[in-house]
């Protein structure tokens, strides 16, 4: 089974014509040793060797970025496996298609330097013609992610056809309706954080500037918002019910806190969640009433016309 990846090709896609040209994906995370010989298939063994050697030569970066520097290297160099797809912007608003053709090399001096081989194919897609979900999920913050629910609309796209623009990505999404809308409402709660109760007690969690605690990668999949405390003492994972079943969410955010308390939080940080619905929902309190460390909140969409 191949898998499809989205990779940025530098900031803002600088060196994506160079890639385009020369055939590669890379990366670069200023880590100068050639890799070869230290890319386990397990991403955590990875991790827990160079997240201490990407901290030592950025003493400024946190643990949680380090983490994610680490995973996107692993992930360019391992993790993406031969035949694998990978969409890539041009910095014009469109994507060049190729399928990786090698195994890692290293290109010492070079721009991304961390690199592997592709053949790229005639095929651009235009962000215009994507549909909002994989609009979203083609625009996260981050080197590389994970796209491969977006197969059959990719490949659609690939051969220029139209495809619908309400998609469920999700074998857990009961309502593909609730999902697309409460996937706009991620984007507005981002975009209004600090108006919201939860902004008044944590940040969304930013490096370099960059809310990279929207759509944090994990191992069991992209985690909807990740914030931190104002004192930095408690790191947060908010979960829109996005019209999945309720043992599903309650689920996912319980494994996505066990990521992050393994994985991300600093000693002695604490680690909560909160889930999000439009609808109160039993059982999804049932299920949260022997848990300490998840809140419930619901949300309300409201407007008014004004005559002018």
């Amino acid at each position: 089974m191949k898998n499809y990846y989205r990779v940025m090709l530098g900031k803002k896609s600088m060196h994506a014509a160079q890639c385009f040209a020369e055939d590669f994906i890379g990366a670069d995370f200023e880590i100068p040793q050639d890799l070869t010989a230290d890319l386990p298939d397990d991403w955590r063994a990875f991790n827990k060797k160079f997240i201490p050697i990407f901290l030592s030569n950025h003493p400024d970066k946190t643990k949680i970025g380090a983490g994610l520097a680490c995973g996107a290297l692993w992930t360019v160099s391992k993790g993406i496996a031969k035949g694998d797809i990978v969409l890539c912007p041009d910095g014009a608003g469109n994507y060049r298609v190729g399928e990786v053709s090698g195994d890692y090399y290293y290109a010492p001096n070079e721009i991304l330097p961390h690199r592997r081989p592709v053949h790229w194919f005639n095929a651009t897609i235009a962000r215009a013609d994507m549909s909002d979900s994989l609009k979203n999920s083609t625009g996260s913050i981050g080197t590389v992610s994970t796209i491969t629910q977006h197969e059959a609309e990719i490949e659609k796209l690939m051969g220029g056809m139209s495809v619908p623009k309400l998609i469920s990505t999700d074998a857990t999404v009961e309502d593909a309706a609730a999902f697309a809308m409460e996937k706009h409402l991620e984007d507005f709660l981002v975009q209004n954080w600090s108006q919201t109760e939860l902004g008044r007690e944590y940040d969304i969690f930013e490096e370099d500037g960059e809310k990279v605690g929207q759509q944090y990668p994990t191992d069991t999949g992209p985690l909807d918002i990740l914030a931190i405390k104002k004192d930095k003492s408690e790191l947060l994972i908010v979960e829109l019910k996005k019209g999945r079943a309720s043992d599903a969410v309650v689920g996912q955010t319980l494994r996505y806190m066990g990521f992050v308390l393994q994985e991300l939080a600093e000693p002695g940080q604490k680690v909560r969640g909160v889930i999000i619905a439009q609808e109160d929902d039993t059982r999804i309190r049932r299920a949260l009433a022997a848990s300490q460390n998840i809140d419930f909140y619901r949300y309300q969409v409201s407007f008014k016309l004004l005559k002018g």
